[in-house]
């Protein structure tokens, strides 16, 4: 009896060892715990933080659109290493390897397409560091085990590199399937084309003084290929009224109630006599309904001693939880162009400088009092239908007719490169990183550092991490000494190569 048992036994446990060759050697493999992410995935994500890169204290605080209460280090300058690795290892190499991928799920978007944006993304995020860093890894950055201590390679060689990308991702846009996963223009790809036309546009200006020729040829070049015609065609991200989604600086002063940012007295003192119209969007009233500006830089002892209640905090539609991040939009294009009017890269002369110009500030106040930017469009596949305007919404203009009036915005050829560099500054209010680089480049608005802080100027780059030193040591000191402006210190006065 017990022999029959045994065989039996032997003979079930056959037949279980023979039917599970049935199944999949991916049996124990979850479905929903992907260990190969889509394009679309890492598109999302590449976008997503396109946002948190411009959602930085550091570059409103350079500029002075906000001021820091009660903490003033940053506004003092006390910080003067910032790491770069973030942005290496996480959207752009995203971007990466969507760029190295061998095969393409065409449902995601046609092959052409795919790479095209990756392009563009990579192109604004590389853009967006060697304007803070100076010469950076790029040509044999995003290498992994290949390349673990890439060279600094120079800044004139990445933006040339990086508008020919840019020009050519352009070109590469085709007429198949629209990207999925992209919650900036939702598999818009002509508005994908004018972005990177956009910006192609405001990197050739910002050659305006390092190599005129070399800029005036890539700024015509891609005005016709076709930039920005409406506030509807800006890049824009949309924060949803979520958690997972919601703005950075909504967590910071309504989550974790930290109310350390508020309007800075130098923007507020500006907008306030003009009764500038986006005054109502950049800053809540004190106590006395009134707007009042943090003075810049104090020591916290003196900064300290201003009763909240006297001054204003940031203003609540830019850190309402839906309040979006603009990222790049058609008044900056205006204003370029109307700098370009001027500086005679364009025919026209001053009436099209004028015109130009008179046609950003009312894109500007347009783009600011949506009353759409408020109230956002929530639809039920939260990460791909972000709808950033309402069709019907155009933006408040009352009070733009005075304001474009008085004497101190009026146009006029004496002081017109001075008065495009104070619109574009407001106009840039939050994207501080961009409106760091067009002041470093224009020198518009005049600005005073923070008082008795060691005669320490206003930052004009940021210092590598601290780590590179060890982690890439020999290029990282081949970079310091081999940028001439940096006197062979890693800080934050040398200048960038287009800081002429």
């Amino acid at each position: 009896m017990k022999k029959l048992l045994s065989i039996q036994f032997v003979i079930a446990w056959l037949v279980i060892g023979i039917g599970c060759t049935k199944f999949s050697d991916n049996i124990n493999v979850d479905p929903n715990v992907p260990t190969k992410p889509s394009n679309a995935q890492l598109l999302t994500y590449s976008i997503n933080q396109m946002a948190n890169t411009i959602e930085s204290v550091t570059g409103n605080l350079y500029v002075q659109h906000w001021s820091e209460k009660p903490y003033t280090d940053n506004s003092r300058y006390t910080v003067v290493n910032f790491d770069f690795y973030d942005l290496y290892t996480q959207p752009l190499e995203n971007l990466q390897t969507i760029l190295n991928a061998q095969t393409f799920d065409v449902n995601e978007g046609s092959v052409n397409n795919q790479k095209a944006v990756a392009r563009i993304l990579k192109a604004w995020f590389f853009w967006h560091m060697t304007d803070r860093w100076g010469d950076i890894p790029y040509f044999n950055a995003l290498n992994g085990k290949e390349n673990f201590s890439p060279v600094y390679d120079k800044q004139k060689d990445i933006y040339y590199d990086l508008i020919k990308e840019l020009k050519e991702a352009a070109a590469q846009i085709d007429n198949g399937n629209a990207v999925t996963g992209d919650i900036l223009y939702r598999g818009n790809m002509a508005n994908w084309k004018r972005f990177a036309n956009s910006m192609r546009l405001l990197m050739a200006l910002r050659l305006s003084k390092a190599d005129a020729a070399k800029g005036k040829a890539e700024f015509t070049d891609a005005l016709n290929g076709g930039v920005f015609t409406d506030n509807n065609q800006n890049a824009v991200y949309v924060h949803l009224a979520e958690a997972a989604n919601q703005n950075y600086w909504y967590f910071v002063a309504s989550v974790q109630n930290r109310l350390w940012y508020w309007a800075s007295k130098t923007i507020v003192d500006y907008m306030k006599p003009l009764n500038d119209p986006r005054l109502k969007i950049f800053a809540d009233v004190n106590s006395s309904n009134d707007y009042v500006g943090v003075p810049y830089g104090l020591d916290g002892n003196a900064v300290g001693a201003i009763p909240p209640g006297s001054v204003s905090f940031v203003g609540v539609h830019v850190r309402a939880q839906n309040a979006p991040t603009y990222i790049t939009t058609y008044a900056q294009v205006l204003f370029a162009i109307a700098e370009a009017n001027k500086l005679t890269w364009l025919p026209g002369g001053d009436a099209d400088a004028k015109a130009n110009y008179d046609a950003g500030i009312e894109a500007s106040i347009r783009q600011w009092n949506r009353q759409s930017f408020k109230v956002y469009v929530d639809s039920i596949d939260k990460q791909i239908e972000r709808v950033p305007y309402s069709a019907t919404d155009a933006g408040d203009t009352t009070g733009l007719a005075a304001y474009k009036a008085q004497p101190e915005v009026a146009y006029n050829s004496t002081d017109a490169l001075k008065k495009i560099g104070y619109q574009r500054w407001l106009h840039l209010y939050a994207n501080g990183y961009e409106a760091w680089a067009e002041w470093r480049r224009t020198g518009f608005p005049a600005l005073t550092p923070a008082p008795n802080n060691g005669n320490i100027p206003i930052p004009r780059r940021q210092a590598y991490p601290v780590k590179e030193q060890n982690i890439n040591g020999d290029n990282y000191r081949l970079a310091i000494s081999s940028q001439p402006s940096l006197g062979g210190k890693d800080d934050l006065n040398g200048r960038v190569w287009w800081d002429q």
